[in-house]
């Protein structure tokens, strides 16, 4: 701090003249007049008591004097500069340069050590981190609590936390302290140390306003002013020629050299990182503290980030493995089905003999017509909807699937309507899982009775929707006859062409073939060509769906964010006064809550990224396709820590937004 220029007696450090506050007269709210055109002036260096009787309007002055609340009406002047011109960066910095308050009830932030607590002014001046931690212990050694540098306020008696208060009314020098009924919540032996202290703080030239309602207290003072009804009724004067003395032996006391030091003191604040350094700090110590509600809120976060990443990853991989059995089926698959025609008009039927024709087409191999639906199976006491699928003896070899256990029904079988079933891997696992060889079981598939006689290999979904190895094949005529009695025509009919080179003319037959049945295009052919670039629609579609998943489960987990910060600054309001009264500017505040708020995103996303890959790697060594990407892992923690930024700014905003009065005020 750089030496300023000492004041002269008769200019007046404050100077207060037709005072007026009032409360209310909004909303349909009468309004209160406490302060009735009050003038005072106090020089530097006075020891002045403000004794009135509750309600006189004492407190609310000292507010104004301090700073932390505005007139309604009147003027007042600092050290020469009228306060109503500065702005709320200016007033900040003058109850931190200018003032030291001391509370009643001590106002000390209870998270915080006593040493913690007497660093707050200077960490919204810019002192370095050791320099503050060295004057701050200095202070309270000096005030005999040296022993007591790590203990929080819960833990000192009332005597101790007032002197922490004291402590910090001095930390960024205390030119001016404002006590507000500083002895009132202490027993007499306290409270004469305290005025012991004020004492010695005025003989070294700092001006200190006694806020009391206690005459006994007042009269200790060396200037008692007297305010009844918020009228200043008597003033006992003042001692000019000690003033003088006082302001020649201690010059560094008396003002703040007209604001010249408020631009120097913009150059000396911290740097933006230690600003954030210490914010996280304290942010840490509040999630520290509430372990509970900030696990709870973390939760929300892990459980979107992770959920995005294994989403992502699992149908990556069953992207994967659907496109690589897609490929090994190669492009001789074509999938026809019935379908109104686009002029209009009756939905199609392939009949039998449709089908038949189609199958003595010189380029097609293999016609299967498919019926498949959700059916309840049961075996015992053991039921379950599978999906049965019914369809020709060609099944196994169109999709290359081969049996693990036994046969598959023939084309004679289908024409005498067997009922026969052939089980997926899964289905045989679920029906017979204490019996290795289930050929011969018979299972009521609806309401018929199917006699087993194979169990395919394992395979796997072949496509991103169905898993064959849940599904039960029967014959198609006999699903037709026994399971599926009310259908007319096939689900749909794979066509396999001959050769993949013969594909594209195998369709073109058939669609023509078809025409000259049917008089009308009421059917519809895709080829596998046509499926893989549906499937790579599919792919966009599924991360479109998980993205708006994974925004849905980050904005909900945004919204539990909001909840606790707001919760979290009216828990704090109190805090929030205190750092005001000491110094912080609303963009410090703003600062606090929002780095609060992003680092439990932060570090709910990082714990989201952690959880996602061992759920990812169990997915892996069940079997399950998973394949990670970076991308998503960035952009789910991305986003996490964007969901903190977003929703912690509106409680954020609002606690730097309070008014430091009431904020002093809230329990």
């Amino acid at each position: 701090m750089s030496a300023v220029q000492p004041l002269s007696a008769g200019a007046p450090l404050i100077s207060l003249r037709g005072i007026r506050r009032s409360y209310g007269g909004t909303g349909g709210v009468p309004a209160v007049e406490v302060l009735h055109g009050v003038s005072l002036d106090i020089h530097a260096g006075e020891f002045v008591a403000i004794v009135g009787a509750s309600g006189s309007g004492k407190s609310t002055l000292m507010h104004l004097l301090g700073c932390l609340d505005q007139p309604s009406a009147g003027t007042y002047h600092f050290d020469g500069q009228d306060v109503s011109t500065m702005d709320a960066d200016q007033l900040a910095w003058l109850r931190r340069e200018a003032f030291g308050f001391v509370f009643q009830g001590y106002h000390l932030i209870a998270s915080a050590t006593a040493q913690e607590n007497v660093e707050v002014p200077a960490i919204y001046a810019g002192l370095p981190e050791e320099e503050r931690a060295e004057r701050a212990a200095q202070l309270l050694i000096r005030l005999g609590l040296g022993e007591r540098l790590d203990n929080r306020p819960s833990q000192l008696s009332g005597g101790q936390q007032q002197r922490v208060s004291i402590a910090r009314a001095l930390m960024n020098g205390g030119r001016t302290i404002l006590a507000d009924e500083p002895t009132g919540a202490l027993d007499s032996k306290s409270g004469a140390e305290v005025m012991a202290l004020l004492h010695t703080l005025a003989d070294a030239g700092h001006t200190i306003i006694l806020i009391t309602h206690d005459r006994n207290v007042a009269s200790q003072a060396r200037r008692v002013v007297e305010i009844h009804d918020g009228q200043i009724v008597a003033d006992s004067g003042t001692q000019k020629a000690d003033l003088q003395e006082k302001l020649s032996s201690s010059p560094n006391l008396t003002g703040v050299s007209s604001y010249q030091k408020y631009s120097e003191s913009k150059d000396q604040q911290a740097s933006v990182w230690a600003d954030l350094r210490e914010a996280s700090r304290t942010a840490w110590r509040g999630m520290r503290l509430n372990r509970a509600r900030t696990g709870l809120t973390l939760l929300g976060i892990i459980i979107g980030v992770a959920s995005v990443i294994v989403m992502l990853a699992v149908g990556a991989g069953t992207e994967q493995r659907v496109m690589q059995q897609m490929g090994a089926l190669g492009t001789t698959i074509m999938y026809l089905g019935s379908r109104a025609p686009t002029s209009g008009g009756p939905v199609g039927v392939l009949t039998n003999d449709d089908l038949a024709d189609i199958a003595r087409l010189p380029e097609v191999r293999h016609v299967m017509p498919i019926i498949g639906d959700p059916i309840t199976v049961r075996y015992g006491r053991t039921d379950r909807q599978v999906y049965v699928f019914a369809s020709s003896k060609d099944m196994p070899e169109v999709h290359h699937w081969k049996l693990a256990q036994g046969r598959y029904f023939t084309d004679a079988e289908d024409r005498d309507l067997a009922p026969l079933v052939v089980l997926g891997y899964k289905a045989s696992a679920h029906f017979f899982p204490d019996r290795p060889n289930p050929l011969g079981q018979f299972l009521l598939v609806g309401n018929s009775p199917f006699e087993v006689i194979g169990v395919m290999a394992e395979r796997g979904a072949d496509s991103g929707v169905q898993d064959y190895d849940d599904m039960v094949f029967i014959p198609y005529h006999a699903g037709r006859a026994r399971v599926y009695q009310t259908q007319t025509q096939p689900d749909y009919t794979v066509v396999n062409a001959i050769e993949p080179e013969l594909a594209q003319a195998a369709e073109a037959a058939v669609r023509k073939l078809l025409l000259s049945r049917h008089g009308r295009e009421d059917f519809g052919i895709s080829n596998a060509a046509a499926k893989l670039q549906a499937e790579a629609e599919t792919r966009g579609a599924m991360t479109l769906m998980l993205g708006l998943i994974a925004a849905v489960s980050l904005v909900v987990g945004g919204i539990g964010v909001m909840n606790v910060m707001l919760m979290t600054v009216r828990e704090r309001t109190r805090e929030i006064g205190i750092r005001m009264a000491t110094g912080a500017r609303q963009r410090d505040i703003l600062r606090q809550f929002l780095i609060e708020a992003v680092l439990v995103t932060f570090l709910g996303g990082a714990v989201g990224v952690a959880i996602g890959l061992a759920i990812g790697g169990g997915l892996i060594v069940s079997g399950v396709p998973v394949v990670f990407s970076l991308s998503a892992m960035a952009g789910a923690f991305g986003c996490a820590v964007a969901t903190g930024l977003l929703f912690g700014y509106m409680p954020a905003r609002k606690a730097s937004a309070l008014d430091p009065v009431v904020a002093l005020a809230s329990e």
